[in-house]
């Protein structure tokens, strides 16, 4: 296989490579890039839901997402769609799944199967390049924090959110959520991640709200900065395998009147801890 980065802080395009077709010391390879560049790109990887639920259990297990709608027939595959006459998409606006868990998921295995022809492109940002371009001042404030995230203003019955998207989502009932520090090691290369996102942190363990909120704000604000992102353009049978521990997320919602289809696996992550 062929390992090229996409920018040069995070991410990683993989070619010459078959998916349905791995040796253990091309999983281990895989596994190495994944936690090193934290998003995996591929092209022309026409799984069929069988060899897209073998590819991830290389990995870990599969976690089931509670509230996406499944491909039937395949109960541990998300489907993300968006209808032609459909206005709102799923995954709008910057965030990284699963943050509301108790142990979080440790990454998504998005499959394109149909794609409109311009727009619908995703979004990646590193939150381990991120952090390591805050001041010492801001590494020392967040240093010991720790933030509260749900997914009741998400995936509640009463969220608007979920009322938008119909169908596509459901199993209100199970809403919940976690705290975590907001900078953690990351479980395989130890580096320092900042684990907040403007989706599902709700606020910052022991502060005022004011004070939280400019203090979440004023982070995101760093974050989303252009030199920490890369777009990434799909094709049928692209495959884009983010980490969710150090990466955000955004399906960019630009296509309206065309349909868009996506099969996703999550995959079992392991508890966080606090950075060092």
């Amino acid at each position: 296989m062929d390992i090229q980065p996409t920018t040069q802080t995070f991410g990683a395009t993989i070619s010459d490579i078959d998916l349905r077709k791995l040796t253990d010391d091309d999983v281990a390879r895989l596994a190495q890039a994944w936690a090193d560049f934290g998003v995996l790109f591929f092209r022309d990887q026409p799984l069929t839901p069988e060899e897209h639920m073998a590819f991830a259990e290389r990995f870990a297990p599969i976690d089931v997402n509670q509230f996406f709608k499944p491909v039937d027939g395949y109960p541990k595959i998300a489907q993300v769609l968006k209808e032609a006459d459909q206005v709102t998409n799923i995954g709008g606006g910057w965030h990284t799944d699963h943050s509301y868990d108790q142990i979080p998921a440790r990454g998504s295995i998005l499959l394109a199967r149909e794609v409109p022809p311009a727009g619908g492109d995703t979004l990646f940002m590193s939150v381990a390049a991120a952090y390591d371009a805050l001041d010492d001042a801001m590494k020392e404030q967040i240093a010991t924090l720790a933030a509260a995230h749900s997914n009741e203003h998400i995936f509640g019955a009463s969220a608007k959110p979920q009322q938008d998207a119909g169908d596509r989502l459901g199993n209100t009932g199970a809403t919940g959520g976690a705290v975590h520090p907001v900078v953690i090691a990351h479980p395989d290369t130890g580096r320092k991640l900042l684990f907040v996102n403007a989706a599902f942190t709700t606020h910052i363990i022991g502060m005022e709200k004011d004070a939280s909120d400019a203090l979440l704000t004023e982070l995101y604000e760093h974050m989303i900065k252009p030199e920490f992102s890369y777009q990434f353009q799909w094709e049928p049978g692209s495959i884009a395998m983010w980490d969710n521990r150090s990466t955000w997320h955004w399906a960019l919602n630009d296509y309206d009147g065309h349909r868009r289809l996506m099969h996703r696996i999550t995959v079992q992550g392991e508890p966080l801890h606090a950075a060092a």
